[in-house]
């Protein structure tokens, strides 16, 4: 293929000389001279493991060149990467002045093109950039309308300084978001070489997932910190603790919690991590990460609350009050804890109910509902079937097989509020339907 790529920093100049490893030809593209002859000459604008060999073994086999061209480039490529630089502000926001400037600067190139061309944002970009910000100037300075007189994609980049140009050929997934299917087929085509699975989707959800990446990454790396932290104040090696933490690949290090859904509870994660917060006060050592975890989990309870205060309905049905599916213990459960809160936010008072709540849980039985708190002993169902015929919301606080059929059963006046995500939305006939993180 041939291919342009735009901006010559980290990111460019490894993508660029990856691509023009096989049998593409490159043209890269910068404002800056002193890196465009840097390319001519074979020599990497900056220090990678093994760029440098890479861009002399292409440059001399004639499949990369460098310009500050961009007509030249946009005229002898089919597709054309944006590499550039998506800086801080001062206050945090991100700079998208590079981005404006060379989305600029193509859409000129395009106006003169009379053949469909695609372009890939490999920039990380915030959701919303590339509908808000990218498609419109590429619309506007090339006179052209994006997903049919040319194609855009977004497909982020997730190169580890050090070992870019193995991260390259050896990734994890690649991931493409496009606005047609001509722009994601050709997108497709340029990662032949490359075995990966592939994954293509929607602009929005891909500009997000290199944001859910890196934060999860610094998640990691704090979290381990302040694991270290209390560790040294107890005399303990954090390294062997985390050794032996990461040796968990069934829940530690896998999939397993990744799924959104509701808030944590029952009889473990509150008691200890109540335990650590408490023995870390008592070892006078601030843990900023571990102590927001509370605060985060209530606030998830609450967000499930505003979306059925929201909806101005008195019937609610709760369905599951154990605090997840497969067990019976309803200890610390977020479902409990949200029907406390939905009392108070009626009147005040726990007893004097703004709302009419009903629950219904299939794993409870009649000794574990005896063993409840009078005041959810008294609003307990046996029966789906009367939860549903006395309820206009409809709230599904855990994962069971028999919540699964809901949307058959439901009128058309009643509404779904799903706080576990198992709902199949393509058998759902009638209601509405509102998904706590979805």
């Amino acid at each position: 293929m041939n291919i342009s790529v735009f901006g010559l920093g980290y990111v460019g100049s490894v993508t660029a000389a990856c691509l023009a490893n096989g049998n593409n030809k490159v043209i890269a593209v910068d404002i800056k001279v002193d890196k465009v002859n840097a390319i001519n000459d074979g020599v990497a604008p900056q220090y990678e493991k093994d760029l440098d060999n890479l861009i002399s073994e292409a440059v001399t086999q004639y499949k990369l060149r460098a310009t500050i061209d961009v007509q030249d480039a946009i005229d002898n490529s089919e597709i054309s990467l944006i590499c550039v630089g998506t800086p801080a502000n001062v206050d945090g926001s991100l700079n998208l002045d590079y981005i404006r400037r060379v989305c600029e600067h193509i859409g000129i190139a395009i106006y003169n093109k009379k053949i469909y061309h695609v372009v890939v944002v490999r920039s990380t970009i915030l959701p919303g950039t590339t509908d808000n910000v990218i498609i419109p100037i590429l619309e506007k300075m090339s006179n052209k309308k994006c997903g049919i007189d040319f194609g855009l994609c977004v497909n982020p980049e997730f190169l580890r300084e050090g070992q870019a140009i193995y991260d390259f050929f050896n990734p994890e997934r690649i991931i493409i978001g496009e606005s047609d299917e001509r722009a994601g087929n050709l997108l497709e085509k340029m990662y032949s070489d490359v075995n990966a699975r592939l994954v293509r989707m929607d602009i929005a959800t891909t500009e997000m997932i290199k944001y859910a990446d890196n934060i999860f990454h610094a998640l990691k790396i704090t979290f381990t910190n302040e694991i270290g932290s209390i560790c040294k104040k107890l005399g303990i090696d954090s390294r062997k603790v985390m050794d032996v933490f990461c040796m968990d690949k069934k829940l530690n290090l896998a999939p397993y919690y990744f799924k959104p859904g509701f808030a944590f509870g029952g009889s473990c994660l509150p008691k200890d991590l109540g335990a650590l917060l408490a023995k870390a006060a008592e070892v006078n050592i601030q843990l900023p990460l571990l102590e927001s975890i509370r605060e985060s989990n209530i606030s998830h309870i609450e967000r499930a609350i505003e979306i059925i205060t929201d909806l101005n309905k008195k019937r609610i049905g709760v369905l599951g009050l154990a605090f997840k599916s497969g067990t019976t213990d309803t200890r610390e459960s977020p479902a409990i804890i949200l029907i406390h809160k939905l009392y108070e936010r009626g009147y005040g008072k726990l007893y004097n109910k703004g709302y009419d709540i009903t629950v219904f849980d299939p794993a409870l039985g009649k000794a574990d509902i005896d063993a409840l708190p009078p005041h959810i002993k008294a609003i307990v169902t046996y029966s789906l079937k009367n939860l549903i015929q006395t309820s206009d919301v409809l709230v599904i606080a855990k994962s069971d097989d028999e919540f699964i059929e809901l949307p058959n059963l439901i009128s058309n006046s009643q509404i779904i509020v799903d706080l576990v995500g198992d709902i199949n939305l393509d058998k759902l006939k009638y209601g509405q339907y509102i998904g706590i993180c979805w």
